[in-house]
C-alpha cells in the first residue's frame, strides 16, 4: 500500500473540495496547507494558501508583481517559501496535506525540496498535482510511493472515504 495519496484533474474539478473534506474527518493530526480561488463580482482575482494551523497568503493574484506569473497572475515566492514550505515539513507521524504540487508553487526551489522531503519522509501525505507535465511534476508522479487518482464528477464524492480508509488501512486512527 502506498503512503502517498495525490489527486489530479481538470481545473475546478473538485480537487480541493476533496482534499478539504478528507480535512475535516482527519482521524489524527495534520499539518500543511491548501489553496482557495478567491473571486470578486464572479471574476477570480487570485489564489489563497491557507496552512491548517490558521495562516493564509496569496499564492497568486492579479495584483502582484512578480517575476513570476501565470496568465494574469503575480506569483508571490515570498509566501510560498514563508507559509507553504514550512506548513509541509514532517512533523511526528502526523499527516502532510500538500494542496498542490503545480506550476506556481514549482517556480520556487525551496518549494520543491520541501515537497521531497515530505514525500520522502515516513508521514502519509495526501496532496494534490497538476495535470501538467514539466520535468519536476513529471518526477513526482513516477515515484514508487505514490498513488494518484483522477478527480471526475463520478469519483469527487468517493475520494474522501477512499482516502480516509487508506489512512485507516496504514495504522492511523488517532
Amino acid at each position: 500500500m502506498k503512503k502517498n495519496i495525490f489527486l489530479t484533474g481538470a481545473p475546478s474539478s473538485g480537487k480541493t473540495t476533496v482534499i478539504k473534506k478528507v480535512i475535516a474527518r482527519l482521524p489524527c493530526p495534520a499539518n500543511g496547507f491548501y489553496t482557495q480561488e478567491e473571486k470578486k463580482d464572479d471574476r477570480r482575482i487570485g489564489f489563497l494558501m491557507k496552512t491548517l494551523d490558521g495562516r493564509q497568503g496569496w499564492l497568486a493574484h492579479q495584483d502582484i508583481t512578480s517575476d513570476f506569473h501565470i496568465r494574469r497572475y503575480g506569483v508571490s515566492i515570498e509566501n510560498i517559501e514563508t507559509l507553504a514550505v514550512p506548513s509541509i515539513a514532517p512533523v511526528g507521524n502526523q499527516i502532510i496535506i500538500l494542496d498542490e504540487i503545480g506550476k506556481m508553487e514549482c517556480f520556487s526551489l525551496k518549494f520543491r525540496t520541501a515537497a521531497i522531503s515530505a514525500l520522502d519522509s515516513d508521514n502519509i501525505v495526501i496532496g494534490t498535482i497538476t495535470l501538467g507535465r514539466d520535468d519536476f511534476i513529471l518526477s513526482i508522479k513516477v515515484r514508487k510511493d505514490i498513488e494518484i487518482h483522477e478527480v471526475t464528477p463520478k469519483s469527487r464524492n468517493t475520494l474522501p472515504d477512499f482516502i480516509l480508509q487508506v489512512i485507516s488501512n496504514l495504522g492511523l486512527n488517532g
